[in-house]
């Protein structure tokens, strides 16, 4: 696992949260092996940018709230997962920008406050997210699937996902 942090902000816990585990989603997926993204995950990849997209919309659309008795509090954050490079260079690019959307975020403004997030940080995430599916539309789809039988494989598997409890 990565750094742990702190923050003194919910929503941004929240979006951490989705953050890292879309990561790890991505790190593990069947496309992480190869040249392509394959359609379905390039589904789950869609589906993973509107959850930040709809849950980010809900806590903008929240009031401010007035926490006198318990702001500040300090929210410690889950260890980021470690990721390696995958043989995919498309999921190693998606991974960076939502390590970078996740970042700023638990580096911003908004993390000393105790709900919601300012206009500044709020739109740094919007241009994050809307950056990874303009990847996605914009050059994932329209150059899926490639054939690179000489340079492949070039980084170890990165095993399956998690099984069991």
């Amino acid at each position: 696992m990565g750094e742990q942090g702190s923050v003194n902000n919910h929503d941004i816990v929240g979006l951490y949260n989705r953050l890292n585990r879309f990561i790890v989603e991505l790190h593990k997926s069947v496309s992480s092996q190869t040249s392509q993204v394959n359609e379905f995950d390039q589904e789950r990849l869609a589906s993973y940018l509107d959850a930040v997209d709809t849950f980010h919309k809900w806590v903008i659309s929240q009031p401010h709230l007035d926490l006198p008795e318990t702001a500040p509090r300090t929210y410690t954050l889950e260890a980021s997962p470690e990721v390696t490079e995958t043989e995919n260079e498309n999921v190693n690019d998606l991974i960076r920008l939502l390590t970078l959307a996740r970042d700023e975020l638990t580096n911003s403004q908004s993390a000393r406050d105790p709900a919601n997030l300012n206009r500044f940080d709020s739109n740094r995430l919007t241009a994050m997210i809307s950056k990874s599916r303009a990847f996605l539309t914009d050059y994932i789809v329209p150059v899926t699937p490639l054939d690179l039988p000489e340079s492949s494989p070039q980084e170890a598997s990165t095993g399956s996902g998690l099984t069991g409890i």
